[in-house]
């Protein structure tokens, strides 16, 4: 495990991402501290995922310098990033769980990172009493602890989220990085579950990072937004130093996306 020494954040300074003649981000400088709580904020195609990408190394900027607790993205071979991506726990937008097979063992792949392959189809195939009691601790944290041998494709789609959430913990994380995890779920479970992330946060003195649509719960739970905007930051600052007229400009539709909407609705 990186020790606590390396652990300085997350750094991009001037990165910029292609991906064939779209721009995701542009000139973007901006860090995340250990242990603090951010959320990304923008409309749809802003930049947000692509962020959270990049901090979780599964892309490389196409310029710029990302730096990931210490270590240089560009200057690490595949081996040395696989090892700094186990340890930084992500949540996708779809959760990418596995429906057919149990709770268990969608949380015990949160480690697959960390073992060989043969150790990982071991856990699959045979998971040892430990490992089952390690996860039923996690998912009691997160209120789930009788779906433990349920299959996930039974579960509701909050239940869904909290497996997810359970098997980032269980990679014991130095980092949380979660895009957009609260998009499926009714506000009641929304707000629960980033009350739960955070918390867990800041119980464990970890970084999370979180991309959110809803900004009522963005400004509820995270005292510092960063604000993007066709792959530009607009703003980076204390949650309570925006302004309302600034939130409405982040989302404000120009006269071009307003005619790209009016033509799909047509």
């Amino acid at each position: 495990m990186i020790q606590a020494t390396q652990q300085n954040g997350f750094q991009l300074n001037g990165v910029t991402v292609r991906f064939g003649d779209t721009v995701a981000l542009r000139d973007v400088t901006v860090d995340f501290k250990d242990g603090e709580r951010v959320g990304l904020v923008g409309p749809s195609g802003s930049g947000k995922t692509t962020l959270l990408r990049l901090l979780n190394g599964a892309i490389r900027p196409s310029q710029g310098d990302v730096n990931l607790h210490g270590q240089h993205v560009q200057n690490l071979s595949v081996k040395q990033l696989r090892r700094i991506r186990s340890e930084i726990g992500f949540i996708p937008q779809d959760l990418s769980l596995v429906p057919n097979v149990r709770v268990l063992h969608n949380v015990l792949s949160g480690r697959f990172g960390k073992q060989s392959f043969i150790g990982s189809m071991r856990s699959m195939l045979l998971p040892r009493k430990r490992e089952a009691i390690d996860v039923h601790a996690i998912l009691e944290r997160v209120g789930i602890e009788e779906k433990l041998y349920h299959r996930t494709d039974h579960l509701s789609g909050g239940q869904q989220q909290r497996v997810a959430v359970a098997r980032a913990l269980y990679q014991q994380p130095i980092a949380l990085l979660a895009d957009e995890p609260v998009s499926s779920v009714d506000p009641a479970r929304a707000r629960d579950t980033v009350e739960l992330l955070t918390n867990i946060a800041e119980q464990q003195h970890i970084t999370l990072c979180m991309s959110l649509h809803t900004l009522s719960l963005a400004r509820a739970f995270f005292p510092r937004l960063v604000g993007l905007r066709h792959g530009q930051v607009v703003f980076d600052r204390a949650t309570d130093d925006i302004t309302d007229d600034e939130f409405t400009e982040l989302y404000r539709l120009s006269d071009d996306e307003l005619l790209e909407d009016g033509g799909e609705q047509s």
